[in-house]
């Protein structure tokens, strides 16, 4: 399963992993909507195997498993990895590195 996720996290510039009822989801989605990225968003609590998907994600070190976010391919981490990157300006210029952003 987490050839899965790699697949999955390589298919856009901007990857999250996700649940519809996590307050912390919908905040990492709103900010990359606010800066015009359009990542890939896969609701764990929506897919089939969305389960199985939670349990790789928690296997390769993902704690909390949700909000996870990949850009371009790698894994940056959850809500606070994000809100740190934001804050101190890393954030955007890793965005346009990867393709997410064009200006």
């Amino acid at each position: 399963m987490e050839r899965a996720v790699a697949r999955l996290a390589s298919e856009r510039p901007v990857v999250i992993f996700s649940k519809s009822s996590c307050c912390m989801c919908h905040t990492i989605k709103t900010l990359f909507s606010d800066f015009g990225v359009n990542p890939a968003v896969h609701e764990l609590d929506e897919m089939p195997r969305g389960r199985e998907i939670e349990q790789a994600l928690a296997r390769i070190g993902c704690n909390p498993t949700v909000p996870t976010v990949f850009i371009g391919g790698e894994r940056v981490g959850g809500a606070n990895e994000i809100m740190t990157l934001h804050l101190n300006s890393s954030l955007i210029p890793m965005l346009k590195r990867a393709g997410a952003l064009w200006v």
